[in-house]
């Protein structure tokens, strides 16, 4: 996975946050461990750091697999 270098302020980071939380959740409670956390969480920053298409596209994505979806 690339190294993520970009600085998000506190309100990216808050809305950002709300991605994160469904991608954790839609995991399996067996694949809920701090290193699938880690991945999900650069996941969302580099595609973030990428652009706003690509976020909108992982953010689809992880409604589309979330339980409540």
């Amino acid at each position: 996975m690339e190294q993520c270098s970009e600085v998000f302020d506190p309100e990216e980071l808050s809305v950002l946050g709300s991605p994160y939380d469904g991608a954790a959740t839609a995991l399996p409670p067996s694949m809920r461990n701090p290193e699938n956390r880690t991945a999900i969480a650069k996941l969302i920053l580099e595609r973030t750091a990428a652009g706003e298409a690509q976020l909108a596209c992982l953010t689809n994505l992880l409604i589309n697999i979330s339980p409540q979806g």
